[in-house]
């Protein structure tokens, strides 16, 4: 993988992690942290989600590739850009409910100092990375390394999840949903990069 594939690699995975992230500040703030296992359990989760769902957005990209091959670009910078706004919108909206809650003398949306179950593990990790499938098959138009995109999404979630609990065992959900609307910000940005490479090379 050369250098600026590696670039937009990662740009899309700190993107896509923002949704991470910020549930992962929301966990930290509302459960009983005391030691790594909850970090690392939720940072190993959403790591693996997020870089399974792009393998199969990807695999289902390529069975199309040769019909949108002159669209290529395009697509992706759409997918991209409907990616983004919807993660600024939820962004948005998350920051609108966090100040009326605030309003309400409400300090944390959901009980405090509780345990993490298996099964809302599982669904937090499937919708924060349901985003990174439509990502997979811009990876097939853009003939990018597959295994090394998901490898690095995967491993720059785990990390920024990892800390994010943390973060909100510490500072509360003060930033989680800025960090949503800066993540949809990048991805709209980084499909506005692609689109205009292409634009400007008459492609």
């Amino acid at each position: 993988m050369v250098l600026a594939d590696f670039i937009t690699v990662f740009g899309i995975g700190v993107g896509l992690s923002m949704d991470a992230f910020a549930v992962a500040i929301t966990q930290g703030a509302c459960l009983d942290i005391r030691s790594i296992r909850y970090p690392f359990l939720i940072g190993l989760t959403f790591g693996l989600f997020q870089a399974v769902m792009p393998l199969l957005g990807w695999l289902a990209g390529s069975a199309f590739i040769r019909y949108i091959a002159r669209m290529d670009h395009w697509i992706a910078f759409i997918l991209l850009a409907c990616i983004g706004i919807k993660m600024f919108a939820d962004g948005w909206l998350e920051f609108r409910k966090k100040r009326k809650t605030e309003t309400a003398g409400l300090v944390c949306p959901v009980a405090c100092g509780g345990t993490l179950r298996f099964w809302d593990l599982m669904l937090l990790g499937f919708a924060t990375s349901i985003d990174a499938l439509a990502v997979g098959i811009t990876f097939s138009m853009l003939d990018i390394a597959i295994l090394g995109s998901i490898a690095i999404i995967g491993v720059t979630t785990y990390m920024i999840s990892f800390a994010g609990v943390y973060i909100g065992k510490h500072a509360g959900p003060l930033l989680g949903d800025r960090m949503q609307m800066i993540g949809g910000c990048v991805l709209f940005s980084l499909g506005l990069k692609i689109l205009l490479e292409h634009v400007l090379r008459g492609v």
